[in-house]
């Protein structure tokens, strides 16, 4: 049985090797006797005459008559070469088949960690095997070194096994050496939910840990953001003997910057001086950024005081973060003090000055930094100096002065690039100046530069807003043609465009589209087709997308699930919408008042007041602040169910609730004052609302006057029943009547229209000529008028026909009150089968050029007032 061809692969290698190697090789007391024997030879040590024959192709028996016995020691130092694995493993193995040869620990560790470095991992299995049969003492540290060759190899989850398995299975107690590598291993291989459960082990078997075993553990509770499971490790770790050091402070200190904690970072950075422990300028800057980020600039700027104080050098970082702060609370003017402290300001601090005063409209003060204080602290404005400047412009709507900036950049010695101009064809797309972005595309075109993707996407987008659908899906077949892709925002633009047409089909064939070129719909997409379906009142398509939306992973949003709520109660399933709403704060969604304001505004429509309240009562709860348009639909309801006085309560209300009563508020109380006869209350009512700065609309006025006019023509109706018969003596009397009454100035065949509610006599107002006394029970802006001078004239004799006998003119009446009514009231079945319109409305005192149009509510309609106040509401889709 021949030996494999070992001696040739050794020969190779060794050739490659340095001769001092090989001295060093010779000096391990391999073959000595071949050194000495050869030493009088003329090649001397050497001479490669030996080895070539030693190490060319030979059997096991040759090998064996060449060679002395090797030792543990002189592998070893072999197994050191850099022999690839398989060559050592067959060194390994020769050696092992002396006669009387033991390999040791140290082979052992050294061949593993050779098998280790390359991956080798199931010939690592069989020689730590190998080394339990032969009964070698395993020692800790080779476990160690292999869980470390698991770890650079991204088998976190093997290493813990080997943990496990050392004292199982090859009967080695680790110690907290170990539970420390297999931490380290956890954490690079992003596994720190696992980490806990290594402390906990090691305090079951009574070992202690150590503080790099919290400062371990702790970073990987930091990691899946369990900090305050952090903050408690770091008070138990004086129970097991160990201090905190700079390494545990400033990992929790990061990590409650992370999640917003500012306080209790701030807390902790006391703590960490009381306790002697020195932090870094990193950890400066975590705090500093933490409180800058809520706009506690002074507090961070006395931060920057304390390092300074201590010897600490504020880096680039600490100066920018505490700069920004300053420009973004409006103090560029201290930002810029404070630039002047900084011992070497570089281009990114001055941008961020000028873009503090871009920010706050202050150009002038800009651009005067641009000139010169950049120029004489020795920096040259950059491209994204000038993007700031023209970005600034642009928001600000000044964008011939953007493109004056971007004309003089070249004079400057700096070129426009490709961001510029998209900054500059975004502003004008934004101002609707779409005429001039085909310019500013030829310049750019000129210069050698070509839109982008984000270019595209702001002209597309542009264009869809403006409703030019049809150049927008031109311009996106234009895109691949320019080597841009198309990506989510625009699909998500396109789509909107077409919904905005009611292009429902072709709107979903870009949805299928944009799969097809590898995007991915978001949550954008399927909110803008799902309301679109929902403003059709196709909710089946619309559902069938949430379900495809669900399908494909992407999470419903308070977006969705409100335009949902809001397609079911208008489909009167009030309580599928409550059910709804509960999912989406189980899905740990926040409710917006819009929902709330719909689900409780159709809770009233149903007479559900006290569901309606109870819903309010949870809203409160839940930390939402009820607005005007919540406490309207509230009223609103309780009038409806005639607990006025109930309603008037909640008003009195908003004002502790910090709630500022609007003009609907007052209409829907005044007509249900008024419906309820209580014209005092209705009066005092507006008295106040006018001291309390309100402007009575139309809306207000026609409430009092239609209700005012109902109540004098009832009463009419009274008086003219129970003088009827002396009515009927004669003709004559009874038109001198109707005059007195005030039925001059309308035809007289409307004589006995009394019980068609046609009378419309104010018995409120003064009959008699030359009475100028004010009457207190008149609201408002009515004292002056004197309507027995305006009504009373004399009765044309061609009117007078026989009591009860109807002409043309009734007709026509009729046609011109049903026109006026149509115009007041929001729809038809809201007319009022009893209408009392407005005297004379065309003259009023009311300029209704000037008064804004605000639906007007009829009294007699209980769901008016809702429907005014949610006016705003049901007008305007969600988006």
């Amino acid at each position: 049985m021949y030996f494999p061809k070992v001696g040739l692969c050794i020969f190779q290698k060794l050739n490659s090797l340095p001769k001092t190697l090989v001295v060093s090789f010779y000096a391990c007391g391999v073959n000595e006797s071949f050194v000495r024997g050869n030493a009088n030879n003329s090649y001397g040590v050497e001479s490669e005459t030996e080895w070539e024959r030693l190490l060319k192709p030979f059997d096991l028996e040759e090998l064996r008559k060449s060679f002395n016995r090797i030792t543990p020691f002189q592998l070893n130092k072999l197994l050191q070469l850099p022999l690839d694995v398989h060559t050592s493993m067959q060194l390994f193995q020769w050696a092992g088949s002396q006669m009387g040869y033991r390999h040791s620990f140290d082979v052992y560790y050294t061949l593993i960690d050779k098998a280790g470095a390359v991956k080798e991992f199931k010939i690592i299995d069989r020689l730590l095997l190998q080394m339990k049969e032969e009964g070698i003492v395993l020692k800790e540290s080779i476990f160690i070194m292999i869980m470390r060759h698991y770890g650079r190899a991204g088998l976190p989850g093997q290493a813990t096994r080997l943990l496990l398995d050392m004292r199982s299975t090859f009967s080695c107690e680790p110690t907290f050496k170990s539970y420390n590598v297999v931490l380290d291993v956890l954490l690079a291989g992003n596994c720190p939910k696992v980490a806990p459960n290594v402390i906990y082990e090691m305090l079951s078997k009574g070992i202690s840990p150590t503080v790099f075993t919290f400062a371990r553990v702790m970073k990987a509770l930091c990691m899946v953001n369990e900090v305050d499971s952090a903050c408690s490790l770091l008070r138990d770790m004086t129970k097991h003997g160990c201090v905190p050091n700079s390494i545990v402070y400033q990992t929790l200190i990061h990590a409650l910057f992370v999640a917003s904690r500012v306080n209790d970072a701030l807390k902790l950075l006391e703590e960490m001086f009381l306790m002697g422990c020195t932090p870094d300028v990193n950890t400066f800057n975590d705090v500093i950024i933490g409180l800058c980020r809520v706009d506690r600039v002074h507090e961070a700027a006395k931060l920057v005081d304390r390092m300074l104080v201590r010897g600490f050098a504020p880096d680039d970082i600490t100066y920018g973060v505490l700069m920004q702060g300053l420009c973004k609370t409006g103090q560029v003017d201290e930002a810029r003090v404070l630039l002047k402290r900084v011992p070497n300001p570089n281009v990114v601090l001055f941008n961020t000055l000028i873009n503090g005063y871009v920010i706050n409209g202050r150009f002038e003060e800009a651009k005067a930094i641009l000139d010169e204080s950049m120029v004489s602290a020795g920096c040259q404005p950059d491209i994204y100096t000038y993007n700031i400047l023209i970005h600034g412009l642009c928001k600000k709507g000044l964008l011939s002065s953007a493109h004056q900036v971007v004309d003089n950049i070249s004079l400057k010695g700096c070129k426009p690039n490709v961001i510029t101009y998209t900054i500059l064809i975004d502003g004008f797309c934004k101002r609707g100046r779409l005429n001039e972005v085909e310019d500013i595309m030829d310049e750019m075109s000129h210069k050698g530069l070509c839109l982008n993707t984000v270019g595209y996407n702001c002209l597309i987008s542009a264009l869809c807003r403006d409703g030019q659908v049809q150049e927008a899906l031109e311009l996106f077949r234009n895109m691949s043609s320019k080597g841009c892709k198309a990506d989510i925002f625009t699909f998500n633009s396109l789509i909107y465009g077409l919904t905005k047409i009611n292009k429902m089909d072709k709107a979903l064939c870009m949805y299928q589209d944009m799969f097809l070129d590898g995007v991915i719909a978001n949550t954008v997409t399927y909110n803008t087709l799902i309301h679109a379906f929902l403003r059709e009142r196709e909710t089946h398509k619309a559902l069938k997308l949430v379900n495809d939306m669900l399908f494909r992973g992407c999470p419903l949003d308070e977006f969705t699930y409100t335009g949902l709520i809001k397609a079911l109660c208008e489909d009167g399933a009030v309580e599928k919408a409550l059910g709804l709403f509960e999912e989406m704060l189980r899905k740990g969604l926040s409710a917006n008042n819009l929902s709330c304001n719909i689900l409780i505004g159709n809770l009233c429509r149903a007479g559900k007041i006290q569901n309606a309240l109870e819903f309010l009562r949870e809203m409160i709860y839940r930390g939402l602040k009820p607005d005007i348009v919540t406490y309207n639909n509230l009223i609103s309801g309780l009038c409806k169910m005639r607990r006025i006085q109930e309603a008037y309560s909640l008003f009195e209300k908003l004002k502790t609730e910090g709630v500022c009563p609007d003009a609907i508020t007052y209409n829907i109380l005044i007509g249900s004052y008024c419906k309820a006869g209580s014209f005092e209350e209705a009066y005092a009512l507006l008295d106040r609302g006018v001291a309390s700065g309100l402007t009575p609309t139309v809306v207000t006025w026609h409430i009092l006057v239609t209700n005012l006019l109902k109540r004098a023509s009832r009463r009419v109706e009274h008086f003219a029943h129970a003088n009827y018969q002396s009515v009927e003596k004669s003709s004559e009397e009874g038109f001198e009547y109707i005059g007195k009454v005030g039925y001059v100035g309308r035809s007289p065949s409307q004589v006995g229209l009394g019980t068609q509610d046609h009378l419309q006599v104010k018995e409120l107002w003064p009959l008699q000529s030359g009475v100028n006394e004010p009457d207190d029970s008149l609201p408002p802006g009515f004292e002056g008028i004197q309507p027995a001078n305006i009504w009373r004239h004399e009765v044309n004799i061609e009117w007078q026909v026989v009591a009860g006998e109807e002409s043309k003119e009734v007709e026509a009446q009729n046609h011109r009150e049903m026109r006026v009514l149509e115009a007041i009231y929001p729809r038809p079945s809201a007319i009022s089968p009893n209408p009392s319109p407005l005297v004379d409305m065309e003259n009023s005192f009311a300029n209704e050029e000037n008064t804004p149009l605000i639906p007007a509510t009829s009294i007699e309609d209980d769901d008016a007032a809702l429907d005014t106040s949610l006016g705003s509401l049901t007008a305007n889709p969600i988006q």
